[in-house]
């Protein structure tokens, strides 16, 4: 299920082609990915140094004193956006300044955050890209009072607004689909209420298939 939020409030809430129809589709910036090697050549041997059976009964013992002291934990498959999401989000209120805003993605080290009203609901994010815009940062040796005047703006004139939202039962493949429908970077988790309780990026997904990946969830 997704929604989304803008500064009047609830605008939609229904399925993704649904979702499609009712509010334009935000094009983030891309960055372009860099391809992996995976055809370089595995190191060659260093002369002197022992073959791999030399330590193979060592490495077995290894192996199996872990294995007693960390038990296997239980694979399950991933299937909804709860069990990849972050349940403790960076948000940013409305009513700070963009030099506030900027820092806050700073100090966290994210890309983006939701942006909240008083009362806690998601009326747009504040992204990484939109700060960068070429044609929203001042010219080339402009002068420090235009750049003042930047960061003093409140994050509401920089924010995306309306924002798409998503449910935490949500399927992750149907997801995948709306980030790449929109370009950004991940979608804040919101309730029934629509009160923020997670933010789910494009780095959750990865690292889920990285660390344990159920495959099987990518089939068909």
């Amino acid at each position: 299920m997704f929604a989304i939020y803008g500064t009047s409030g609830l605008m939609y809430r229904g399925p993704l082609e649904e979702m499609r129809k009712v509010a334009p589709t935000l094009r983030a910036a891309r960055t372009r990915a860099i391809t992996p090697d995976l055809d370089r050549p595995s190191a060659e041997p260093v002369p002197g140094a022992r073959v791999e059976g030399e330590h193979r009964t060592a490495s077995q013992a290894l192996s199996a004193y872990g294995a007693v002291q960390r038990p296997p934990v239980e694979r399950r498959p991933l299937q909804v956006v709860a069990d990849v999401m972050s349940g403790q989000p960076i948000t940013v209120r409305q009513d700070v300044t963009v030099r506030d805003g900027w820092w806050a993605l700073y100090e966290h080290g994210v890309g983006q955050a939701p942006v909240l009203n008083a009362e806690g609901y998601v009326v747009g994010m504040l992204t990484r890209a939109e700060l960068m815009r070429p044609d929203r940062l001042p010219q080339p040796g402009g002068h420090a009072i235009v750049w003042q005047a930047l960061l003093a703006q409140p994050v509401t004139e920089v924010m995306v607004s309306p924002v798409p939202c998503v449910s935490p039962e949500t399927d992750l493949r149907r997801l995948a689909q709306a980030l790449l429908d929109t370009g950004l970077q991940g979608l804040p988790v919101v309730d029934g209420e629509g009160r923020v309780i997670g933010f789910v990026a494009r780095s959750d997904i990865l690292k889920a298939v990285v660390h344990d990946p159920p495959l099987d969830l990518w089939a068909g």
